[in-house]
């Protein structure tokens, strides 16, 4: 009864979001549809139509940090969107606007309702402004320098109602004859659950605490260390880094370039295959390098906890792409898959997938000299003959490859 009376008092403003949200959606669409009729009548497709890269940003703009979430998101596959629409999506990343400083202070204000308040001087002024939150400079009793990241004003209540309009947005497309085999209930609870999360800033205090001490033993990369008394529910407050500078490709010189991706690749791996605790939200509005080269990450926000079996995936996926090894690629992506459907065309897929990790790793399958080693380690006791090139990495890794 008590659930029931509480959807009751929400559906007002659910309501009311749901005409907001496809106000905006028609009217967009619209402009959209009449930029693809003059493509069409100049025969001419570049940037216009669904690819009107600009439209589409301030659409999702519009609509909100949930779906700016989404458009982030979508920013960073280029393997799948033209590049006419992924460059002007990653300036979803760069900046929101600002909410109005009496709602900043009102919020932050109410955040320390229950304790003395903790600032010596605080700035108003955001340093940055995200969908979720804004990031203060800001000075404590004792004199420290700290950085403070405050949830907007009535944001939960926003995105949990856009949350319930995509869930039944994603049943509705499902009914479609041609997309009933579409996982869009599962594709819509793991990336919304996983932009949900973003809300809760006690677990990102602690992602921000694992993720420094993981990485600790990198030189060459730094993590703002969280002030954990100072933190509430509303606010993450962080060690303030004061020489951050976001660098774009062209500004490096090849030594320095090199030495970032290798900054980057190295944290994404001790991530990924050693401690399972994986930063998802690597855009350049968390990402940034000081003038030593030194990687610096910004907002734990969307960090993932990845279970043994699925960190062995990836580990295994990654060394046989190495080894050349296309066809064992496929099947451990086949092996992980949510589901296969019935009529699916494996072996071609099989084929596709073994030509493309030919074309990266430069080596063929049969070409390979690299095996799993020992036949049967009696330290871990994997059997690699019934598991063949499966590393079992996080078992036993002194012995997990060894070169024939």
């Amino acid at each position: 009864m008590k659930q029931i009376t509480g959807r009751l008092v929400r559906l007002p403003g659910l309501v009311l979001r749901c005409g907001w949200v496809g106000t905006i959606v028609l009217a967009y669409g619209l402009l959209i549809a009449g930029s693809a009729i003059g493509a069409r009548v100049r025969r001419s497709n570049g940037g216009r139509g669904l690819r009107h890269g600009d439209l589409w940003v301030r659409m999702l703009t519009r609509l909100g940090p949930s779906y700016i979430k989404i458009g982030q998101l979508l920013s960073t596959r280029r393997d799948l969107l033209p590049e006419e629409l992924t460059a002007p999506l990653a300036r979803l990343t760069d900046a929101a606007r600002p909410p109005a400083r009496r709602r900043i202070e009102r919020a932050v204000r109410h955040a320390y309702r229950d304790r003395p308040w903790p600032f010596r001087e605080f700035d108003w002024q955001p340093l940055a402004c995200g969908s979720i939150a804004t990031v203060h400079e800001a000075v404590t009793l004792d004199g420290h320098r700290v950085a403070v990241k405050v949830r907007r004003p009535g944001i939960e209540r926003v995105m949990r109602q856009d949350f319930t309009l995509t869930a039944a947005a994603m049943t509705a497309l499902g009914v479609l004859p041609r997309l009933r085999r579409m996982p869009f209930k599962l594709m819509h609870a793991q990336v919304g659950g996983a932009i949900l999360r973003q809300l809760d800033f006690a677990a990102e205090a602690e992602s921000l605490a694992i993720l420094r001490t993981n990485l600790a033993g990198f030189g060459n990369v730094r993590i703002p260390a969280p002030v954990r008394r100072l933190c509430t529910a509303e606010t993450v407050v962080m060690e303030y880094i004061s020489d951050l500078e976001r660098f774009e490709p062209g500004e490096l010189d090849p030594g320095t370039r090199r030495a970032v991706v290798r900054a980057v690749l190295a944290a994404i791996y001790e991530m990924l295959f050693v401690d399972g605790l994986v930063h998802c939200d690597l855009h350049p509005g968390n990402l940034y390098f000081d003038r030593g080269a030194d990687l610096v990450l910004l907002d734990a926000g969307f960090v993932i906890r990845l279970p043994d079996e699925v960190r062995r995936s990836f580990a295994d996926f990654f060394i046989n792409m190495a080894m050349g090894d296309g066809r064992m690629c496929a099947q451990i992506v086949i092996d992980s898959a949510a589901q296969v459907a019935e009529d699916s065309d494996l072996q071609g897929f099989r084929d596709g997938l073994s030509e493309l990790v030919a074309e990266s790793s430069g080596r063929s399958p049969a070409s390979s000299t690299w095996r799993t080693s020992p036949e049967n380690c009696s330290t871990c006791s994997v059997d690699s003959v019934s598991s063949p090139r499966r590393s079992s990495l996080f078992r036993c890794s002194p012995c997990w490859l060894s070169r024939a």
